[in-house]
């Protein structure tokens, strides 16, 4: 729980430690509010079971499914040993999650990656960017592999 007052941030409830956490400066007072961390508990109460109704109701239902698309290019021109950034941008899928794999050379460099949030298209489907930094050197390959649900296996794309 966040307690905010003018977008600004005032206080929030920590659970672990069972209190309110008030963020105000020393100069505007202390202030009190005695049922804070009990109102946030039933809020969060609430909350869970909200949440585990809709787990409920989306696990039984037959969401449709849309394969993603994926394409891969660099941010801008490559030039030899300058660094650059490959971009796999996947489109057209649906439910989220995907998951963007790299490799170069056959090695996997995930770890080395970035993946967007993931944004809604017109359509209802979703997209997403993953990014990864590199230096183009002669003979490399890269490749990003995109998995997803809808797809019986990972789709690859190679620059």
């Amino acid at each position: 729980y966040v307690g905010q007052f003018d977008d600004e941030h005032v206080g929030h409830v920590d659970f672990k430690e069972q209190k309110e956490i008030i963020t105000l400066p020393d100069f505007a007072g202390q202030i009190v509010v005695p049922s804070l961390y009990e109102d946030a508990k039933k809020g969060m109460s609430i909350c869970r079971t909200i949440l585990d109704d809709l787990k409920e109701v989306y696990a039984n239902s037959s969401e449709p499914l849309e394969p993603p698309w994926s394409s891969i290019y660099p941010k801008s021109d490559p030039e030899l040993n300058v660094e650059n950034t490959l971009i796999c941008h996947v489109t057209g899928f649906f439910p989220p999650p995907v998951r963007v794999l790299w490799t170069k050379n056959n090695v996997n460099v995930t770890d080395e990656s970035t993946l967007s949030r993931y944004y809604p298209n017109k359509d209802g489907t979703m997209n997403a960017f993953s990014r990864l930094s590199f230096i183009p050197d002669e003979g490399d390959i890269y490749s990003c592999s995109v998995e997803h649900k809808a797809l019986q296996q990972p789709q690859t794309r190679t620059w």
